[in-house]
């Protein structure tokens, strides 16, 4: 699996007003044509080619040296999940892309963009074992694409003789960049920086139009827990960057300062630890988790929270992918969350 290593199991394992107009700026068209909509080749841009055109060749620092990219790319590989959202949220239809659903259906965010781009279905390599460098050369890429992957410590040395490779120039950085500094350092190498910009300001204005719907949502505590398989997980430690959840006016509980990333779980004895105006739990691992809803539910602890009595307890669905998409965003599925995630929210907080 090389999408970014995840307590949540996203290989089976936001809002009517801004999904029209959130989907439309992230699937910018670009192709192999210029912003006037010419063909575009060679090492020199013609007269009518774009600022961003012009700017080749681009040269990019890395953890593993330097990357250079030539002229404009037209042919894009992948290697994980998120770098495919990554280019489709830029308008491009990557060559070839890990199989992130392992043959199952696509999440629905990225059908939309497939859809938009007039793509039927993914080219995808069985990434099983990890990537397979051999499907990637066959396919003869002009760039590969990887921000969103933890195994580039291996994979470079075998991806770099196949075509430059854009990755983050630090190897902490596979799991510390937000969505937004990945997506404009792939723009960059691939001559799409305007582009970017608009899916940010795209994805911005939708969580924004969402808050300003929601004003219920302001000031509201919450807390979010995740059932793993050997723990119930409180998400919304302290340390925790915002998030969509704070995106939207809610913030975190006095709890929260109890936990951290390697100090967060929460013991059946202390379920009172959850309490907050609004808690949302999610099972992303089913049948292997600790406990099933059902049995936290019928818990006496749980049922006594008085978050519980109000009705102001939610589940996040894991089976369309919402809860995986939640705790890693990107350029792709953002808005997509905030869409799914805010009538949620909203009957939370209402207690429905």
């Amino acid at each position: 699996m090389n999408r970014l290593a995840r307590p949540f199991a996203r290989r089976s394992t936001a809002r009517p007003l801004i999904a029209a107009a959130a989907c439309a700026a992230l699937l910018a068209g670009c192709g192999g044509k210029d912003d006037k909509g010419e063909k575009t080749g060679g090492d020199k841009p013609s007269a009518g080619a774009s600022a961003a055109e012009a700017a080749f060749p681009v040269t990019l620092t890395n953890a593993w040296g330097k990357t250079e990219v030539a002229k404009k790319p037209l042919k894009v590989a992948t290697v994980s999940d998120g770098d495919t959202d990554i280019a489709l949220a830029l308008g491009i239809v990557p060559v070839i892309t890990p199989d992130a659903e392992d043959g199952g259906p696509v999440p629905e965010y990225k059908q939309r963009a497939l859809t938009k781009l007039g793509a039927g279905k993914l080219k995808t390599y069985d990434d099983t074992d990890g990537t397979d460098y051999e499907a990637i050369a066959a396919e003869a890429p002009d760039v590969i694409l990887g921000m969103n992957t933890w195994s580039m410590d291996t994979d470079y040395a075998k991806l770099s003789p196949i075509a430059p490779v854009v990755t983050f120039t630090d190897k902490a950085h596979s799991d510390t960049l937000t969505w937004q500094e990945r997506l404009k350092t792939a723009a960059k190498a691939l001559g799409l920086t305007a582009e970017a910009e608009k899916v940010i300001a795209a994805n911005e204005k939708a969580t924004a139009d969402a808050a300003a719907a929601h004003p219920e949502f302001k000031g509201k505590t919450y807390t979010y827990a995740v059932v793993h398989p050997e723990q119930i997980t409180f998400m919304s430690y302290a340390d925790q960057d915002p998030g969509v959840f704070e995106q939207l006016g809610f913030k975190k509980t006095d709890k929260a300062k109890n936990y951290k990333a390697d100090k967060n779980a929460v013991s059946l004895e202390n379920l009172d630890e959850l309490e907050a105006d609004v808690l949302l739990m999610t099972y992303p691992f089913g049948d292997n988790g600790l406990l099933s809803a059902k049995e936290l539910e019928s818990n006496k602890l749980f049922q006594s929270l008085q978050v519980v009595k109000g009705k102001h307890y939610a589940v996040i669905p894991s089976e369309n992918t919402l809860s995986s998409a939640v705790a890693y965003p990107d350029a792709l599925s953002a808005p997509w969350i905030v869409e799914k995630l805010t009538p949620i929210l909203a009957g939370a907080v209402a207690g429905k």
